[in-house]
């Protein structure tokens, strides 16, 4: 999916490098509130932060702290697949579980269904529009996203390349305490949805020059 969407996007087309900063880390920002309302939903996340979760449910920690530590690790797999790193992946490891952390305190799980569903339906949204921020910004991927596409470089599609990470990190955050449920399964079917249709919604175009 990522491949996909950076190929219709001109770099030409991202604008000056204040403004994709300003992109990336909006999309950082918000990416953390989507995860933090997801996992406040208490019906299930994505992959990865189900995995966060049951690393902090199993070993103690935040989960934005084990986003940040589980980026670090994951780039260190970036090695042997030749992958670069760029601002944004960077950024990335630093700061989303930062944004997660601040998002989760700010925003206290709710008891009722209806505001459960309501967070989690505002989370997969929220996190739809930050990818579509933060991978128009084109200052590099994200940890997780870069391991895909090195998956990809081997030789692997990229749908079994995100199938096969998806899959091992659902099982492990299962296996570990996290939550699965209902909200996993709608983060699955719409995330990509949501996610093509912000981009060029999102998209900033420079301005033409004046004759």
């Amino acid at each position: 999916m990522i491949q996909d969407i950076m190929s219709e996007l001109s770099l030409t087309a991202l604008g000056s490098l204040p403004n994709r900063l300003v992109r990336l880390y909006a999309g950082l920002a918000l990416y953390g509130v989507g995860v933090a309302l997801q996992i406040e939903s208490r019906l299930g996340g994505s992959p990865w932060d189900v995995f966060h979760q049951g690393l902090s449910i199993h070993l103690g920690l935040s989960v934005g702290t084990w986003i940040i530590l589980v980026g670090a690790l994951v780039m260190l797999l970036w090695i042997p697949l030749r992958q670069r790193p760029g601002v944004g992946t960077i950024s990335n490891v630093v700061f989303l579980g930062l944004f997660a952390d601040a998002a989760m305190w700010l925003a206290p799980a709710p008891d009722p269904l209806a505001a459960r569903w309501a967070f989690l339906l505002s989370g997969v949204v929220a996190t739809a529009a930050a990818t579509a921020l933060y991978i128009g910004a084109g200052l590099g991927p994200g940890p997780r996203d870069g391991l895909m596409t090195g998956l990809v470089r081997l030789g692997l599609s990229v749908r079994a390349a995100r199938t096969l990470i998806e899959l091992t990190v659902l099982a492990a955050g299962w296996l570990l305490g996290g939550t699965v449920g209902v909200g996993t399964v709608v983060f699955a079917l719409a995330v990509g949805f949501l996610t093509q249709f912000f981009m060029p919604r999102m998209s900033f175009t420079r301005p033409a020059a004046r004759s």
